[in-house]
């Protein structure tokens, strides 16, 4: 599972990246950490059928009785055709997420942290490609928080599956689907249900890599991010 990744890149980058114009993209800042309830860009299609960038609030709220309601930030690719939880949302309602690494701790005690990005083509480059976590997202109305007070939010939750041999190494139980490609942006988000499942594999680890390794539950490259609005792919 996935529970904490980074989005280094600026608003014009991300645009660039996913074909939003400038009219239907919010304003969004580098984060080096993104953390299960946190706010985050999100690609969707608007009502007219064209992309839109969006923040959102990270994790499907699951109610719980007697107890403060549960963030579930990762869809199991073998439960998404199934449950009903999931499958409403795949079926209306999928999104991309921008990220430029996600992070897995490794067994140890006290844990150490791995962040994983995809290759650029330059494999020396210090950047961070931007991909996309294929996503499902949905309009949440009611408390958060235990005995907190209604609210009404959109929030989402990106698929995982099961490791490649680089992700195994350090997590033996699942790790995000990664997209790369306008190809498959385009068919998450406007394919049938059997074409945009049929996305939901290990990415190649020939074409990733650990960027970083330690304590540090950021990215550290968030903190020189350039401004620029130029992409490493």
């Amino acid at each position: 599972m996935c529970n904490l990744y980074s989005q280094t890149r600026n608003v014009e980058a991300i645009r660039r990246l996913f074909r939003i114009s400038d009219n239907r993209a919010t304003r969004i800042h580098p984060q080096p950490a993104i953390f299960p309830g946190w706010n985050a860009p999100v690609v969707r299609r608007a009502d007219d059928g064209e992309r839109e960038l969006v923040t959102m609030s990270w994790g499907f709220v699951l109610p719980q009785d007697g107890k403060a309601p549960r963030r579930v930030t990762n869809v199991r690719d073998d439960k998404l055709l199934t449950s009903k939880f999931w499958r409403p949302s795949f079926d209306a309602r999928r999104c991309l997420v921008p990220a430029s690494s996600y992070c897995e701790p490794n067994t140890e005690k006290p844990a150490k942290w791995f962040w994983f990005a995809v290759n650029g083509e330059l494999e020396e480059d210090r950047e961070r490609r931007v991909f996309a976590f294929p996503g499902v997202w949905r309009r949440w109305k009611g408390p958060v928080k235990k005995d907190g007070p209604a609210l009404e939010l959109d929030v989402y939750a990106f698929l995982t599956t099961t490791p490649n041999a680089l992700t195994e190494s350090i997590n033996h139980e699942r790790m995000p689907v990664l997209l790369s490609e306008e190809q498959d942006f385009e068919t998450w988000l406007t394919g049938s249900t059997e074409n945009a499942f049929a996305l939901a594999r290990s990415f190649e680890p020939s074409a990733m890599r650990i960027v970083q390794s330690g304590k540090d539950k950021e990215d550290l490259l968030g903190h020189s991010a350039p401004d620029e609005a130029r992409l490493l792919l």
